[in-house]
């Protein structure tokens, strides 16, 4: 029997696709092609008020009476876990920088901190989209388009009709020409890579039990030992089997869930557990980006320029906690997953630039099941070696009621795909007509990211 016929027959045949395409000239780093760039979309909304936290407003602390985040702890005092992480603190002159008012989740304490404190690390509150729908999936989409929205602030709007179903990372690989080296870590090919460039989709996600048994999986490694794919599948392996089992715990974390519910939960509730199930897209659980994060990193350093990779779990109506919880929880798995990136790239880290973001932020205020709901604007994470960090990027209003959006959320002052635009324009030296491939209709904003 041929290996490649044993391995579909086993299920396997993903894994066969996957070696020897790591070998193949599509994953061959071009020349000249110094800068990393990696996405990360936290599908869900994440509630960002809750992770760059406006300490100095009393506002906030009203509005979240069983789930903020306690001021920092004064000087001199004992520290305190429970307590957000003062920022202005990692610098002499901290509120001359603007960012005495913000402070930071303590469960990224020994994650994101550390790149705060090395100035490698930025953040960009009161970013998102235009698009006004609340919608998980038509804002998802609308924001991996790239296409400018329609006047109401849903879809899409005029646009070159070849762009139609095409991803803007897509068309920023084909303005980069021969430089470009992208690709996926997801089980499928994302609307953000999708277009007229071939792009490949690397995935080690578990689906919460793994394909193979013990016995095939010792066939498999001995079809492959001696060769140069030994290692990578062995490590695939490991990687696959352990995010398996943190499938497998999520989805006993779930049922947990749901068995505390009332036995016939209400109509909204049941629909939100359902809404917040589907808002994941299947995309990798924090925790497996956590465990994947340092094998992306090794790609990225040799063989990859440009990645997408999303995680999902971050639309919290229900139960989100405070310093500790679900929330903490999530945080504490992606910071981990970011600083180990960071790691693990090792000096390419000097030319490497990661974004997070999200489709959109959450409702100031929290709601009646201690959680909180859809919102707005959100705030992005500018990590990199070469990223001048130790700073709060952007346009900013003071975190009051009055500047909310319909007194209800945090407004849009920083457009991510001007945004974007001014950090490609940096990265790539991409001219205003190749940026308009990318971005149509949209004048890119440097707000010195790099």
């Amino acid at each position: 029997m041929q290996r490649r016929e044993w391995l579909k027959g086993a299920g396997l045949a993903g894994l066969a696709a996957l070696a020897p395409g790591i070998a193949s000239r599509a994953y061959a780093l071009p020349q000249q092609a110094d800068a990393r760039f990696l996405l990360v979309f936290l599908r869900g909304g994440y509630d960002a008020t809750n992770v760059l936290v406006p300490a100095g407003s009393d506002f906030y602390y009203a509005s979240r009476p069983n789930i903020a985040i306690a001021r920092p702890a004064a000087q001199g005092a004992p520290a305190d876990p429970r307590a957000a992480l003062s920022l202005a603190a990692a610098f002499d002159g901290g509120a001359d920088r603007g960012i005495d008012t913000w402070a930071l989740h303590p469960a990224l304490k020994d994650s994101l901190l550390p790149l705060w404190q090395k100035q490698q690390l930025a953040f960009v509150p009161f970013a998102g989209t235009g698009d006004a729908s609340r919608s998980h999936f038509e804002t998802q989409d609308s924001i991996e388009a790239g296409l400018p929205l329609a006047a109401n602030g849903k879809g899409n709007g005029r646009a070159d009709p070849s762009l139609r179903g095409t991803g803007f990372l897509n068309r920023l690989a084909e303005s980069m020409g021969g430089r470009a080296a992208p690709v996926a870590f997801t089980d499928g090919l994302p609307m953000v890579l999708s277009g007229a460039l071939s792009v490949p989709n690397v995935s080690l996600k578990g689906t919460g039990r793994t394909p193979f048994d013990e016995r095939q999986t010792r066939v498999l490694a001995q079809m492959y030992r001696g060769t140069r794919f030994e290692s990578l599948i062995n490590e695939g392996f490991e990687l696959r089997q352990t995010v398996a089992q943190e499938a497998e715990a999520m989805q006993r974390r779930n049922s947990m869930m749901a068995a505390n519910l009332p036995a016939q939960p209400e109509p909204d509730m049941a629909s939100r557990m359902q809404e917040m199930q589907a808002a994941n897209r299947r995309a990798l659980s924090a925790k497996g980006f956590e465990l994947e994060a340092r094998r992306m990193a090794s790609l990225m350093r040799e063989r990859f320029n440009l990645g997408f990779i999303d995680v999902g779990g971050w639309d919290t109506h229900v139960n989100q906690g405070g310093a500790q919880g679900q929330l903490a929880n999530l945080l504490d798995n992606l910071g981990r997953g970011v600083a180990g990136f960071a790691d693990e790239i090792g000096p390419v880290w000097s030319q490497t630039t990661v974004v997070v973001v999200s489709e959109f932020g959450r409702t100031f205020r929290e709601n009646g099941t201690r959680g909180t709901d859809h919102g707005h604007g959100t705030v992005y994470w500018v990590a990199g070696g070469a990223v001048r960090g130790g700073r709060i990027a952007g346009e900013q209003v003071a975190v009051e009621q009055r500047t909310l959006n319909q007194n209800r959320d945090w407004p849009v002052l920083n457009e991510y795909r001007a945004m974007l635009g001014g950090l490609f324009r940096r990265l790539y030296g991409l001219d205003d007509a190749r940026l308009a491939h990318v971005f149509p209709d949209t004048r890119a904003v440097d707000i010195g990211l790099l």
